[in-house]
């Protein structure tokens, strides 16, 4: 089912029911994907090594949802604070600036995922080191700071740099070092996947809503550099996770990892609607397209890592 934005739920109320429904549309359930890949492969890749661990795992696996319920959370409030979603807005719904949730409420929702994530962290670091302490230092303050601060990553184009490199080589990488308690360069290069599809994602998000964040001098990377830019960076983020894991089976011989690659073909009808022009309600739909491969990506990239090591 399609989300509900601010038209339609001006034109019909009883699109949102009830107060579940309402903290699941800030939740963003769609955007999971970009948290729950990466960490699916430090998993598997930490199972290949002989080195998983079910605890660290599962920690990773929570602690990755917090942190992106949680820089959901920051972008609804700090977007409506800085006016960036108006009624002339076409991306789903974001509650406060529909009314829905109070900002205060949001405050604390925001500060509870946040304190959510310090058990999880503690335990990481028991476990495999004080770098986790700087890693989980530097997550939360990217789920605070991407729209929030004095200087929003998102407002002077860096967000989807900080977007690559926390759901891409950090996390995998760390998940793989929270569980075979060491840091590896493999999962790091294969994190680069995963962080394209990141950055695919927030490309996609910010060609829709060029016009508006240029009018709230939210300098995007769309907004810095045009609409071809902003297509060539979907396609081309696309394009560079599709041949990452082509590149690590040849050196590692895990032809099983080529699955992910295959995957990314489910959006090329995207890519081409992209290249063609697409505006508005259809790059919600390649949004939500996007968040699925994300999540299929991770899972195919998991099972062939796994699995399937060829000769």
């Amino acid at each position: 089912m399609q989300a509900p934005t601010p038209s339609t739920v001006r034109q019909d109320p009883q699109l949102v029911r009830g107060p579940i429904h309402i903290w699941w549309l800030a939740i963003r359930p769609k955007t999971l994907g970009a948290a729950l890949a990466p960490v699916l492969m430090g998993i598997s890749m930490a199972f290949a090594d002989d080195a998983f661990h079910a605890g660290a795992a599962a920690a990773a696996l929570a602690g990755a949802l917090l942190l992106q319920i949680a820089a959901n959370f920051a972008n609804d409030y700090f977007d409506w604070k800085k006016g960036a979603d108006d009624e002339k807005r076409v991306g789903p719904l974001r509650v406060v600036s529909a009314g829905l949730v109070k900002p205060a409420t949001m405050r604390l929702a925001i500060v509870i995922a946040l304190v959510l994530v310090a058990p999880i962290a503690a335990y990481l670091v028991v476990r495999a080191g004080p770098a986790f302490a700087v890693i989980a230092l530097a997550a939360v303050a990217f789920a605070v700071l991407y729209t929030g601060g004095p200087m929003p990553l998102a407002y002077v184009g860096l967000g989807d740099v900080a977007a690559f490199l926390f759901f891409g080589p950090v996390a995998v990488a760390g998940t793989y070092a929270a569980q075979a308690q060491r840091f590896e360069l493999l999962p790091a290069l294969a994190g680069i996947g995963p962080g394209c599809l990141a950055v695919t994602l927030l490309a996609v998000n910010n060609l829709r809503d060029r016009e508006g964040d240029a009018r709230v001098r939210k300098r995007t990377l769309a907004v810095r550099f045009g609409e071809t830019f902003a297509r060539a960076e979907v396609i081309g983020s696309v394009v560079a996770a599709a041949i990452v894991p082509i590149a690590l089976a040849v050196v590692t011989q895990r032809w099983g990892a080529v699955a992910a690659s295959a995957a990314c073909a489910m959006l090329a009808p995207s890519l081409v609607a992209v290249a063609r022009g697409a505006e508005g309600m259809t790059l919600n739909r390649v949004l939500a397209s996007t968040g699925k491969l994300l999540l299929v990506y991770g899972l195919a990239f998991a099972i062939g890592w796994s699995v399937w090591k060829g000769g």
